[in-house]
Formats: C-alpha cells, structure tokens, sequence
C-alpha cells in the first residue's frame, strides 16, 4: 500500500521516512528487446540471448541499465501518492549508480525513501532516494537520487 500524503506539508512530514516497496516486476526478453529498439542501444549483453549464455560474464542476457531506471515512473505511484497538486514532474536525477545486473526473467522491486523536500516558486521540489532490487542478490541493481517537482497550482 502506498504512502499517501497530502500538499507540501505533507511531502515535508516524510522526510527521513522510507516510503514503502513497490511490488516485484518479472524482466523479460520481450521488455529488454522493446527497450533496445526504443533506444538504439542493441548490445548484445542485453538481446543476443545465446551469445549473452555462452560468453557474457552474467551467464545470459541483462537488462539495461537505464531500463531500470525507466521503472522508477511506473514503480513509484505504487510507494507514494501525493495529493493537494495540480501536477507533478521529473526533474532530474542528482546520482544514479548500477552497482549489479538485473538478469532478464529475475523479479525487480523498488524501494523509496525521502530525503529531502524544499519549497521553490509554485509548489515543492523532493529528492527521492530510490533503490532497485533483483530478488535474491546481495548488491542493489540501481540506486539513484531522483528529483521530482509537485506544482500547487
């Protein structure tokens, strides 16, 4: 169940709070190849599944990095939901750190805490510390600071 909260007032109430966890998305070669084709980035670690099986050091295909961060706009409205705002955007990303692969068919979940909002022109700026996770593996797939901004209207 996702973190609800309401304004400005409410973003800055959760700020130190880990947010919750999204439910787990399988990867799969299909969204791999969708990813490739979408960004020209075709490298064989990611869509040669028989070359990535015999020569790859992950022993199959991985996921793109930027692939998992992609996920961070489907994945967050199942973390937190702010109301009170007419609109919110993506403005950017302080840090984003790929420390493991995300192997195609493991299970990815994200994690979100909140590390910091402060007020700007028309609404509130929030940096969103989120972390992807493989089930099962020691190392994060991703972590990143991710910067959002909540217009008031």
């Amino acid at each position: 169940m996702a973190t609800h909260v309401e304004g400005i007032e409410g973003l800055q109430g959760v700020v130190g709070d880990h947010l919750g966890y999204s439910d787990w998305v399988t990867i799969s070669q299909e969204m791999v190849n969708t990813f490739a084709e979408a960004t020209g980035d075709h490298q064989w670690i990611h869509i040669d599944v028989e070359r990535a099986k015999a020569e790859s050091p992950f022993g199959g295909p991985i996921g793109h990095g930027y692939l998992t961060l992609s996920l961070a706009p489907r994945l967050l409205p199942e973390i937190l939901t702010a109301t009170g705002f007419v609109m919110g955007v993506n403005y950017g990303c302080e840090k984003v750190r790929f420390p493991s692969p995300v192997p195609v068919g493991a299970k990815l979940r994200m994690g979100a805490t909140m590390a910091e909002v402060k007020e700007i022109a028309g609404g509130a700026q929030a940096t969103i510390d989120l972390t992807f996770e493989v089930e099962g593996a020691e190392k994060p797939s991703c972590v990143a600071a991710v910067v959002y901004r909540y217009y008031a209207g």
